[in-house]
Parts: C-alpha cells; structure tokens; sequence
C-alpha cells in the first residue's frame, strides 16, 4: 500500500528514451504506476530504476494498458498520462484541486498550449470534432478529449469501464456523464512526443482509435 495522494497511470510501450525525463516531473506525493503493453525494449527495467511501479499488461491496447494501471491505483486519486514526453505530469496538480475542493468529479487536461508542429493537424481537427459531439452530449463544453485526466479512484474502478483499444478515454467520459459526474477541464501544455506514436504515427493505429471512437458514440446516439 502507497502513501501517494495521486497514483499516475503511464501506459508504456517502447518509451525508454521518455521515461526518465517524464517520471522526474512528478510532483511530491505522486506515485507512479507505469504499465508496460508489451514493450520490446528496457522500458520496465527503465522505470523500475525511476522508484515507479511496474506492471506487466501483455494483453495489446491502450484500454488494457490504462484500466490495469487503474485496478492497481491504491492512492486517493488516479490520473493518466502519456509516458511519451508529450505532456508534463508537473502540471497535474490543479487537476486535483478541483476533485479536492468538490468542484469536479472527472477532470480532463485541455492542450491549450501547443505549437502546431508539435501536434499534426489531421490529429488537431479530429480531436476538435469529438470535442464538440462531447459538448452537445454531456452538455458541458469540452475542448479536448486528451490523455491526461484524473478522477477518484475508488469511484473510477466502479465505473465500470469495458473499452480495451482506442475507446477508453472517451467511454470515460460517457459513463461519467451517465453517472451524473460534474466534468471539467484544465489547461495544460503539449509538445512533440519523443518517438513515433503507435496511434497517430501510423495508418492502422489511426484507424484502430477512429473505429473505436465511433462505435462509442453510435451506442450513445441509438
């Protein structure tokens, strides 16, 4: 059992060369749970040598990776986060003074600030047309459907989340909504990943997270 007041659940596969520069900017009070998905290099070896935990997931698949690392969160208060060096986990911290203070129940990091070198355009508009169909359904305006979130644990785990692929971040969402839980976001930064993504560096990673998303909110519309 960790004394940590946020367990960070960092989905891993083949983020070597990021982890070090990314687990040093954990804030104090913050444990890392790095979720290996089956990586070919020394990332686990690289993260265990950080002070994370290291949790082997050999089924493939953001949702797989993301949902053991939730199962394994002990903390108060879990959040998410690429382990690509895209996102800073320094900035997590207002996050968790919205679940503190009773303003929120599921709050979302807005990449507010990024260059649009550092974040491709056919990437930008798809994200911003989910936004929006998130905004007329929950009928709280959403301006990112980012990896960075954080939410109570124990109420997370009983959410009762299914999505094993591309879909979890948004079926967290929707099943938040359907709770009745207050969602809100704050602004964060975003800069170029260290590395290749596997979703939106490749066609069949890009497609994968396409198909998922919208199986979800075709559900959501019937």
């Amino acid at each position: 059992m960790s004394d940590a007041k946020v367990d960070v659940v960092f989905p891993c596969l083949d983020e070597e060369r990021a982890l070090p520069g990314v687990l040093a900017r954990l804030p104090e009070g913050y444990r890392a749970i790095v979720v290996d998905n089956g990586s070919s290099d020394r990332s686990a070896e690289v993260a265990e040598a950080a002070g994370a935990l290291v949790i082997s997931e050999p089924r493939r698949g953001f949702g797989s990776a993301a949902h053991a690392g939730l199962l394994a969160a002990t903390a108060p208060l879990v959040a998410f986060c690429d382990a690509d060096a895209s996102l800073d986990p320094a900035e997590l911290p207002p996050m968790a003074e919205l679940l503190d203070t009773g303003a929120a129940d599921l709050v979302l990091g807005h990449r507010s600030r990024a260059r649009r070198g550092d974040w491709p355009l056919h990437v930008r508009m798809a994200n911003r047309f989910l936004a929006r169909r998130l905004s007329r359904i929950t009928g709280t305006r959403i301006h990112d459907l980012g990896p960075m979130r954080m939410a109570r644990t124990r109420d997370l785990q009983q959410l009762g989340l299914l999505d094993r692929r591309s879909g979890y971040p948004l079926e967290m969402v929707l099943r938040a909504h359907a709770a009745g839980w207050r969602i809100a976001e704050t602004e964060v930064g975003y800069t170029a990943r260290v590395g290749r993504s596997k979703v939106t560096g490749t066609v069949r990673g890009t497609a994968t997270a396409i198909l998922d998303m919208s199986r979800l909110l075709a559900e959501v519309s019937r």
